[in-house]
């Protein structure tokens, strides 16, 4: 079964944090995000997964009236913003919520485990 991991942080607090660290530590960190994909990939499970790029490049789209409105920035405004995902096959949901607690973010942040829904590959006659 396919599962999205939804990696939430305080997208304010880790820029300043990742500012003040050293380029070692730096370093230390993305190892650690490098070997959990590495890990993730040597167990088979790995389908996919991105950092994405800060809220402030989002944009949310909403059509009232047929007419399409384009507004900056996320949806809601929350003290975790979403930054990276991950989708995996994994045969439970225990074993999808076990990938999450490795998840290198812990325990600066959360990581929403959700079922992905599979549907037909044709419709129904």
């Amino acid at each position: 079964m396919h599962y999205l991991l939804l990696i939430y942080g305080d997208e304010r607090a880790q820029n300043e944090r990742w500012e003040h660290m050293s380029e070692e530590d730096q370093g230390r960190e993305m190892r650690a995000w490098y070997s959990y994909t590495d890990e993730l990939q040597k167990a088979g499970v790995h389908i996919a997964g991105e950092a994405l790029q800060p809220t402030g490049t989002a944009k949310t789209v909403r059509v009232e009236r047929g007419e399409q409105l384009v507004t900056d920035g996320p949806f809601a405004e929350t003290k975790e913003q979403l930054g990276g995902y991950y989708v995996i096959d994994v045969d439970s949901e225990q074993q999808a919520l076990d990938w999450a607690a490795k998840m290198p973010s812990l325990p600066n942040g959360s990581v929403e485990v959700r079922p992905i829904m599979v549907f037909p590959a044709e419709l129904p006659a």
